[in-house]
């Protein structure tokens, strides 16, 4: 299993791994060049070859910044604003239909509690998936390993922490359960 694999996968990897950083470099490239691409016809080519899966209908408005890019699945019609950053060394699925604010960030890395293992730069990663239909409100940070729910919504300026059930606000530092979401509109 090569550095890539193993960090796909959730093993401890070496992120100055020749692979692994070739990867981040193509990534790297097509950001520079998308961040400079305004018009979102120009820019749908370009997503799609930077991530695993572009779905048809989806915006990303720039600037956007990730760290592999083919880890990245998003879904139909889903619209991501400016500056969103993902630490992408674990998968991040993203459904149809789902609304991302400014400034949200998805983490999938994370390092030891141990100083002697950090001096290492030891790294591992848990995917994130966001479900269908999921509105995440500006500002917001989600932590490696969570799930968002079908059709929750997620405060501005929370810190999701643990798993979002579907049909629910979540909000606060860290988010927690508010409410059930129902059909209507408050």
């Amino acid at each position: 299993m090569n550095e890539f694999e193993k960090m796909i996968s959730g093993l401890t990897f070496d992120g100055a791994d020749k692979g692994v950083s070739a990867v981040r470099d193509q990534a790297t490239a097509l950001q520079a060049i998308l961040n400079q691409t305004v018009v979102d016809d120009l820019r749908t080519p370009l997503l799609r070859q930077l991530f695993k899966r572009f779905g048809e209908g989806s915006i990303v408005r720039p600037p956007f910044s990730c760290e592999f890019g083919q880890t990245v699945e998003i879904g139909d019609n889903t619209f991501m604003n400016m500056n969103v950053l993902m630490l992408d060394g674990a998968s991040i699925s993203i459904g149809n239909n789902v609304m991302i604010g400014p400034n949200t960030h998805f983490y999938t890395a994370s390092h030891p509690m141990d100083y002697r293992q950090r001096r290492g730069w030891t790294t591992r990663c848990q995917p994130i998936v966001i479900e269908d239909d999921v509105w995440i409100g500006g500002n917001v940070a989600i932590t490696q390993g969570i799930t968002i729910g079908a059709r929750s919504v997620i405060a501005a300026n929370s810190v999701v922490t643990r798993d979002v059930k579907p049909d629910s606000l979540y909000g606060g530092c860290p988010a927690k359960f508010i409410r059930t979401l129902t059909e209507n509109f408050d």
